[in-house]
């Protein structure tokens, strides 16, 4: 079963699961993955300070992460 990404959980934890998860949130436009409030944040709390849609990238990692998984 594929790993599910959630609102609630903190940046650096979700990148820590699957590496490859940068690229998406870099182009949904969160360019600091790396920056050190990732250790802190929730994945709502960056997409709110970066006027971004939660829900959308949530559904995006997690479409991936799905695909992942079908292709083992």
């Amino acid at each position: 079963m594929a790993a599910q990404i959630t609102k609630d959980m903190i940046i650096n934890d979700i990148i820590s699961i699957d590496e490859a998860i940068v690229p998406i949130l870099m182009a949904s436009g969160m360019h600091c993955v790396g920056c050190p409030s990732a250790r802190g944040e929730t994945l709502e709390e960056a997409c709110f300070v970066h006027g971004m849609d939660a829900d959308q990238v949530i559904n995006e990692i997690n479409e991936y992460l799905a695909q992942k998984e079908e292709a083992k």
